[in-house]
């Protein structure tokens, strides 16, 4: 059982998501606005948002990025558009999963079990799983639970997706991981370019103070992957 949030402005593909998800055995609130969503994800804990795109006040991309400024609650899309560039940039963006309209109930079953598996899979018993113990390497201090770095004691200003990185990679210390396992573990896609892992590459090492030519955490095989390592 879950705690879900629908935010879906059509009347007739709420109430069937309601219904269903109900019979489920799921615990459902629904909104058909995204300043609506927000203020419903800030006051009350959810485990999954299902975010339509086309929604009356915003559209659910902005709504996404707004989202992901206040929580890390897996979001599913659920949308008619169904370009594939949108559909990647979304994901960029925060989204955990993509599905187009019309879609099956079983198929939204399926999805959500994936991204609840995937969610829940990082806490353990008492809650606290090894993964949210705080990393160390060199200089820096990765707290999971809070979602915070610092580097030498000063707090960095990181994105989500900035963190999750600098995390995956602090969890293998001096490990060289692949491209195709970063986009999978931490953008949570099986296909993409390289271009994604190297622009949040760039933006992380000025929050590190190093460049690539002249490295000092991140460290890029070409070719082969990117690792993680403290300074010599």
């Amino acid at each position: 059982m879950a705690r879900v949030l629908v935010v879906e402005d059509d009347q007739f593909v709420r109430s069937a998501l309601i219904r269903h998800l109900t019979d489920a055995a799921h615990t459902v609130r629904s909104v058909g606005t995204a300043l609506e969503a927000l203020r419903e994800v800030a006051q009350v804990g959810f485990d999954v948002v299902i975010l339509d795109l086309g929604l009356p006040d915003l559209d659910g991309a902005e709504a996404l990025k707004m989202l992901r400024g206040i929580t890390d609650v897996p979001v599913i899309i659920a949308t008619a558009r169904d370009d594939e560039a949108e559909i990647v940039r979304l994901l960029n963006d925060g989204a955990d999963d993509y599905l187009v309209k019309p879609f099956s109930v079983e198929h939204l079953s399926a999805r959500m079990a994936a991204v609840l598996r995937r969610s829940h899979a990082r806490t353990g018993p008492g809650g606290v799983a090894a993964e949210d113990r705080e990393l160390r390497v060199g200089g820096l201090a990765i707290d999971p639970l809070r979602r915070q770095a610092r580097l030498d004691g000063v707090l960095l200003d990181l994105t989500r997706r900035e963190f999750d990185l600098l995390a995956f990679l602090a969890r293998r210390p001096g490990v060289v991981v692949a491209r195709k396992e970063l986009l999978a573990e931490v953008w949570q896609q099986s296909y993409g370019d390289d271009q994604t892992i190297d622009v949040h590459l760039s933006w992380l090492r000025r929050k590190l103070g190093e460049t690539a030519a002249r490295p000092r955490y991140l460290h890029t095989l070409r070719g082969v992957g990117v690792k993680l390592e403290p300074p010599a």
